[in-house]
């Protein structure tokens, strides 16, 4: 796990830009794996003004996939995680809808929504990057505390918690889905390159659980010290309760330019 702190969330949305990017650049036909949220809205709005001003790379050929989507509203409603994503980035880069993929919440399929969300990723050859937040505690995707660090896509219960978080996007917490369909731990680690962002002084305590305390399933996130290449952007309050800040300051800052994230 390669450990990034930086002084601000626009730091953060300009190194993740950066390194999609240069994926997109090296692999026209990349796999994107996206999240929804407040926290990669940097990013996504970073990548919007650089398609627009000329300096990005194609998309035309891109694929992505909804980390998770509620599961009980209508067809077509503003929150669904599919509009979401297509409103605040896809639909900015121009890319074709067909190629922006989540999981189907339809209620007359719910049974097989999972294997057949599982199958469609390995159709698409996998997910080159993957983009992930971290809730405040620990939580990564909608895999809430205990849930299997092996577990592919499924539906999942939401927490109160979690319901009252996402409360801030509908009208009142009534309207806010009892249920997802979300990509387990085990789908995550998948793939080949996993780039988590956290900003704010909130999820502090979950960041440090993360990264320097135990792999655990009661801290869902720790999954990522097992992956081969995982990268964790965090601004300057998310970042203060690490023990060994220091140490990755120094080793971010002596990295061969080369190297890249």
């Amino acid at each position: 796990m390669e450990v990034v702190p930086v002084q601000s969330a626009h730091e953060i949305a300009v190194l993740a830009a950066d390194a999609i990017e240069a994926l997109v650049r090296s692999n026209p036909d990349s796999v994107l794996g996206l999240a929804t949220g407040s926290t990669p809205l940097p990013v996504y709005r970073e990548l919007i003004t650089r398609h627009r001003n000329g300096s990005a790379p194609s998309y035309a050929r891109v694929h992505t996939f909804n980390l998770d989507e509620y599961v009980g509203l209508p067809e077509g409603h503003e929150q669904s995680y599919l509009a979401t994503i297509r409103r605040e980035f896809t639909d900015g880069i121009e890319l074709d809808r067909a190629r922006v993929h989540g999981p189907d919440p339809d209620p007359e399929r719910l049974a097989s929504a999972g294997e057949r969300y599982e199958s469609e990723i390995r159709a698409a050859h996998g997910i080159d990057l993957q983009i992930l937040g971290l809730g405040a505690n620990g939580h990564l995707a909608f895999n809430e505390q205990g849930s299997s660090l092996a577990s592919l896509t499924r539906m999942k219960t939401l927490t109160q918690r979690t319901r009252q978080d996402n409360a801030r996007f509908f009208d009142s917490i009534d309207q806010v889905p009892k249920h997802v369909l979300t990509q387990g731990i085990g789908t995550i680690s998948r793939a080949r390159h996993l780039v988590l962002l956290a900003t704010g002084e909130a999820k502090a305590d979950a960041v440090a659980a993360m990264i320097e305390g135990p792999v655990s399933a009661s801290c869902p996130g720790s999954a990522l010290q097992l992956h081969p290449h995982a990268t964790v952007l965090l601004d300057a309050p998310a970042a203060v309760k690490l023990e060994r800040l220091d140490y990755y300051r120094e080793v971010y800052a002596n990295k061969p330019a080369w190297q890249g994230l």
